[in-house]
């Protein structure tokens, strides 16, 4: 069960989540989460999943993925919250989890009572929106914690701003 949301209460600030990954769209969640926090006095989450490590077995081969992992993390991180610094002035939250994005997702906005909209954008090919958004939009959106925004990921930045 979802708890109650928080980013209404004093002392507390709407936090619009984007999931930073290796999709072209993806800048344009970003982007979107940035514009909309800025225009609500709000505040932006970026978060990257890293996906599980298939090489259990291995200690010293899990240990070294693992590190690669963060790394990777860690500098799309760091691109990510400068873009958004770049175009919105606003300090992004970082959040690095290791396991599945969606179940991740949904355990960072039970943890943080302050998340109120997570922001996705969908894909940019002919394959449809993509499989974070397929995922979370489809049977998960009945009983999703908090409302979801979908940016289409054709707009450019331009646009991105002015719907914002």
């Amino acid at each position: 069960m979802a708890s109650q949301r928080k980013s209404r209460v004093e002392g507390h600030r709407r936090k619009f989540l984007a999931v930073v990954d290796d999709t072209p769209e993806c800048t344009r969640a970003l982007l979107f989460a940035g514009q909309r926090a800025l225009h609500t006095s709000g505040a932006l989450v970026i978060l990257y999943v890293i996906a599980p490590s298939e090489f259990s077995q291995w200690v010293g081969v899990e240990n070294i993925m693992r590190a690669e992992a963060m790394e990777t993390a860690e500098t799309a991180l760091g691109k990510a919250a400068d873009l958004v610094r770049a175009k919105t002035g606003i300090e992004s939250q970082v959040v690095i989890r290791e396991g599945g994005r969606a179940d991740e997702i949904i355990r960072l906005i039970e943890e943080d009572e302050d998340i109120a909209i997570l922001v996705l954008a969908a894909g940019i090919d002919s394959e449809g929106p993509g499989p974070l958004v397929s995922a979370l939009v489809g049977k998960a959106a009945a009983t999703f914690p908090v409302p979801i925004t979908v940016v289409p990921g054709h707009l450019d930045d331009e646009t991105v701003a002015a719907v914002a």
